[in-house]
């Protein structure tokens, strides 16, 4: 589906209060707000599917980061006009207060929500109320989001289709291992000051956010990489990309940006291409 750059064509300018190609789905009238027994989250749909009874649409469950919403994930246009020109829903779901401040609970040991189980509930819900393709399901985030990105594929691989982590891996010590291979599509901003490339102390040395590199060399692991060398490796522009195909339905690719703590306009078409690609794991 093009190259790995390539704007869907047609995209419209986005509209104030609104998104020029999607249409929001509410499950509330009032808060747009859609309920479940474990939580809540937030969805918005391609432009004239908000009522198809048609094919069933693919779809993105984006993760907010520390201290954001689901509704919040919602207002950034370029990531949602471009998941939505592509065809593709976007779900946002909220994360519980901790400390008084919305975050995940994704590092092993903490008390809280089980988000697995709430994330796969949200995903089979969206996918029953909105006539989601549930096996074309993306999971993505930012930042914290993105930690629990990692966490939810390393414990439940075979939960979403692939996944696709912004800006966080795992924290220190990251697991001894994952149960089994995935699509992952990472990303990082190369001047990333609040979770370094490398990792930093955080809470007066409490805890540690772990290196994007070993955490890497955990996935090559999980999907039976023998040579840690990529098979792939493109400079387009002043962004990086290694990608590592070792099985099959199974595939790695690291896309290093410029810029810092952001999600960069183009990820949606970075990540679509690379979903949409055939035979991931033919390498």
């Amino acid at each position: 589906m093009g190259g790995w750059n390539h704007w869907k064509a047609g995209l419209l300018l986005a509209l104030p209060m609104s998104i020029a190609n999607a249409a929001w789905a509410e499950c509330d009238s009032h808060s747009g707000t859609c309920e479940i027994a474990t939580g809540s989250y937030h969805i918005v749909l391609p432009q004239g599917d908000e009522h198809s009874t048609e094919a069933e649409l693919p779809a993105v469950v984006f993760l907010h980061g520390h201290g954001g919403s689901g509704a919040g994930s919602l207002l950034n246009q370029s990531l949602v006009e471009g998941l939505t020109a592509w065809g593709y829903a976007v779900i946002a779901p909220d994360a519980l207060p901790r400390r008084g401040t919305r975050s995940w609970t994704f590092f092993p040991g903490w008390e809280g929500r089980d988000e697995i189980t709430f994330l796969q509930d949200v995903a089979a819900d969206a996918a029953e109320r909105f006539g989601l393709k549930r096996e074309e399901m993306v999971l993505a985030g930012f930042s914290a989001g993105a930690f629990m990105v990692n966490y939810l594929a390393c414990a439940e691989p075979d939960s979403f289709a692939a996944y696709a982590p912004i800006a966080g891996g795992f924290w220190r010590p990251q697991p001894e291992h994952c149960a089994g291979p995935v699509r992952l599509f990472q990303s990082h901003g190369w001047q990333d000051g609040v979770v370094p490339l490398e990792g930093r102390y955080l809470g007066g040395g409490r805890f540690q956010q772990g290196d994007i590199f070993a955490g890497l060399e955990l996935w090559r692991e999980a999907n039976g990489c023998i040579e840690q060398a990529p098979e792939k490796r493109e400079i387009k522009g002043e962004t990086l990309r290694r990608s590592w195909n070792c099985t099959e339905g199974g595939d790695i690719a690291f896309v290093l940006y410029p810029g810092g703590h952001q999600i960069p306009a183009e990820w949606s078409d970075w990540m679509v291409d690379w979903f949409e690609a055939a035979d991931p794991g033919a390498g």
